[in-house]
């Protein structure tokens, strides 16, 4: 029987027997470890080079990872009703049985903390929503119209800015009513000042870029050159610090429920818990410093990130 001749991947010649078997299971071989050579040598993706270099970031990610699954599911981390009670069992504290103790009326603390994730986070969501949709729409007017217009609008933003943020959410919640959207509204209201000030400055440099002259000097209108040309090319800085204010929000939407002006007992808001575990510190620690640690390590995250992913897009730029 005639020999046959085999070419592996590296360019050798391996004789094999009439039946290819010898020649075969060395090219299969050499296929395969050609494959899993370049597996290993392969870059891993770039977010995770990112992260890996980042443990601090890496590690907040994965707590607001946690946070959004609580504030979306809540049922998955915690299937018991956080309204529902045994009165025989309250005041207990942490246990395998209840992790985070339980409350004056015998009501899971974890449970609540759980369920409560969703309204604290949806508003503070949409604080700054209201925040960095109001803030750029002013800012973009101001600087791409100028004038009169620029100095009006400037001014007011200098006057919302000498207002401390609380007491200013204080002044529109009490205007508006209580309520979980009113304190989400009156949080971002008082946000817009700052962000309508970096979006300005950032749509006075765009503006006077010469493609946005090029484009005005072709013929278009004003409102085509600000929607085409200066819009895109403004967001991200506004972007930006609506990320960074998330932490800033929670902790505002936090301080008003603890207030009292969030939703009404006995809805399970972060704040309204911190709260209600007020009057029992002697005898339950746990009621007030369970809430409170998830709050502050939830700020803490949301701030970490942010500032992770301003420095990168800084670095970038």
């Amino acid at each position: 029987m005639s020999d046959t001749i085999a070419l592996l991947p590296d360019g050798t010649q391996h004789p094999a027997d009439g039946f290819g078997g010898t020649a075969a299971n060395r090219f299969d071989d050499a296929v395969a470890e050609r494959a899993s050579r370049r597996e290993r040598d392969a870059p891993a993706p770039r977010a995770v080079t990112w992260l890996a270099r980042r443990p601090a970031a890496a590690v907040s990610l994965i707590w607001l990872v946690v946070v959004i699954v609580a504030a979306l599911a809540p049922t998955l981390l915690a299937p018991g009703d956080p309204l529902a009670g045994v009165p025989a069992e309250h005041l207990q504290g942490p246990s395998a049985a209840h992790w985070f103790g339980t409350d004056q009326i015998g009501r899971d603390l974890y449970t609540r903390i759980v369920h409560g994730t969703s309204l604290t986070i949806s508003a503070a969501s949409l604080a700054v929503a209201v925040g960095v949709i109001a803030g750029s729409a002013i800012g973009l007017l101001s600087g791409f119209a100028g004038g009169r217009t620029d100095a009006v609008l400037m001014r007011i933003a200098d006057v919302l800015l000498a207002i401390p943020s609380l007491l200013l959410s204080l002044a529109v919640i009490t205007a508006l009513g209580f309520g979980t959207v009113n304190v989400a509204i009156a949080v971002g209201t008082a946000s817009v000042a700052s962000v309508s000030r970096i979006m300005r400055a950032e749509v006075i440099k765009v503006r006077s870029s010469a493609y946005v002259e090029a484009a005005r000097a072709s013929g278009n209108s004003w409102i085509r050159v600000l929607l085409r040309h200066v819009l895109p090319n403004s967001t991200g800085p506004g972007i930006a610090l609506g990320v960074l204010e998330l932490g800033g929000a929670i902790l505002a939407v936090s301080a008003l429920s603890f207030l009292g002006y969030g939703a009404p007992a006995p809805a399970p808001e972060w704040g309204a818990l911190v709260s209600g575990g007020r009057d029992f510190l002697r005898n339950a620690w746990w009621l007030t410093t369970f809430p409170g640690l998830v709050i502050a390590l939830t700020v803490l995250a949301a701030n970490r990130l942010a500032r992770a992913l301003d420095t990168e897009r800084t670095d970038a730029s």
